[in-house]
């Protein structure tokens, strides 16, 4: 492990690896490093901390990425809603879809956000 509670560069290949492999022997496989190691390494508290703060990365983009979608899905409703003859359920379903994940996200995001807050407060409780 490097100084100052950060993670190695082999760890931080290993957060990639996790990041984007279904299991962790396939993680492990992909970072070149060994599944006991990894499995040793998740059990610790800075590897953890590191791993959380990707994954909540990949989520904001995730997010994001929804958000985006959301004004066309709202578009596509309209659309649909203002045309007598259209018969498009299949597009008001997949419209519905992404506003429910839109403000779905919107929840998360919020969620995380309460819970890092708190987080931080109980942490400076603890320094002192």
């Amino acid at each position: 492990m490097a100084n100052n509670g950060r993670i190695s560069r082999t760890q931080e290949r290993a957060v990639a690896a996790l990041l984007t492999c279904p299991s962790v022997p396939g993680a492990a496989k992909k970072a070149g490093v060994a599944e006991r190691s990894l499995y040793r390494w998740l059990g610790r508290d800075d590897f953890q901390a590191a791993y959380r703060k990707e994954r909540r990365k990949v989520v904001s983009h995730a997010v994001a990425t929804i958000q985006g979608a959301m004004t066309e899905a709202v578009s596509t409703l309209q659309t649909i809603m203002r045309d007598d003859e259209a018969s498009a359920s299949a597009k008001v379903s997949a419209a519905r879809v992404i506003l429910d994940l839109g403000l779905k996200a919107v929840e998360i995001s919020d969620l995380t956000e309460r819970v890092e807050v708190l987080e931080k407060q109980i942490e400076a409780r603890g320094k002192r």
